[in-house]
């Protein structure tokens, strides 16, 4: 596979990534009597993609994945929440399918542009985004920044910025074991792994993607100030948000410590819930699924989100 402009290094060709999501949207099809389709936004001369499936309901609901991860880690829920409407999963830029923003690195106000243009480009009224880490605290974000967006929030196992690793380098070291949750997919998902397995294999093959996976994990340490500040200045958040946290994956102190920062989050919010997920570790969408769905179908009722689904 030809995976770059030119010389080693360079960035990654258009057709090249829309080979990626091609397989992608083939993997997680796999399992879904309709199918899944592709779509893919203009931003600026780079293109923001993502696949979707399920029809209907009132407005998407937009999956958002943690740090250094793409659509392919939402595969176990993906097919059930296709069951009661519109469902997307993006890859940032850089991630994925999806080309990188111009510059040395990614920003945080450009995942915010991004994720706020899809969302507009939907057309379908505000979303109900469904977060994992990272892409929690992104989710977050734009719910303080654009509220009129959002119609709801499922985070799961959210990052938290007073909740950092020690160094880059663990944390780098965990992001390279854990490379695109190949255990978790091939745990999860029902029937023969191998479609998955091309799927991650054609993301793996664009070399530009480790870079982008350590360049994201960067962002998230520098981001912490300014999410701190942006936190303590906001106000409740008025959409309905479920809080899902892990129970398995880090020494007991430290779990307790980054439990009780998301039961804050819940907290703070003006129709919050948090539950803990007994059994599940970070990736709580890969161990646990249902109660990804659970939680999604419990917030869209809250908001009136599926129109009596």
């Amino acid at each position: 596979m030809n995976t770059t402009r030119g010389e080693r290094g360079a960035p990654p060709s258009g057709e090249g990534l829309r080979s990626v999501q091609a397989a992608v949207a083939r993997a997680l099809g796999e399992h879904l009597p309709d199918g899944v389709r592709t779509g893919e936004l203009d931003r600026g001369g780079r293109a923001l993609r993502w696949v979707e499936a399920g029809r209907g309901g009132v407005a998407p609901v937009v999956l958002i994945a943690g740090c250094g991860t793409t659509a392919l880690g939402w595969s176990a829920v993906l097919p059930e929440l296709a069951r009661y409407g519109r469902v997307v999963a993006y890859d940032r830029a850089g991630l994925g399918a999806s080309e990188p923003e111009s510059g040395a690195a990614p920003t945080v106000s450009g995942q915010l542009a991004d994720l706020a243009a899809l969302v507009r480009h939907l057309g379908a009224g505000p979303a109900l985004l469904v977060g994992h880490s990272w892409g929690a605290q992104t989710a977050q974000l734009l719910a303080w920044e654009r509220p009129e967006l959002v119609a709801g929030l499922v985070l799961v196992d959210p990052a938290h910025e007073d909740f950092q690793p020690r160094s880059i380098e663990v944390a780098e070291a965990v992001l390279n074991r854990l490379w695109l949750y190949r255990a978790a997919l091939s745990r999860t998902v029902p029937g023969p792994g191998e479609p998955l397995d091309r799927a991650e294999a054609a993301v793996v093959a664009h070399r530009h993607q480790r870079r982008a996976v350590l360049a994201e994990q960067r962002l998230t340490v520098a981001a912490a100030p300014g999410v701190r500040r942006r936190r303590a200045g906001a106000p409740p958040l008025e959409a309905p948000l479920a809080v899902l946290s892990a129970t398995r994956g880090l020494p007991r102190a430290m779990r307790v410590h980054w439990t009780a920062l998301q039961a804050g989050i819940a907290r703070r919010a003006v129709r919050g819930t948090h539950a803990e997920v007994h059994g599940a570790g970070h990736a709580i969408q890969a161990d646990r699924p249902r109660a990804v769905v659970e939680a999604v179908r419990e917030v869209a009722d809250r908001a009136r989100y599926f129109g009596g689904n």
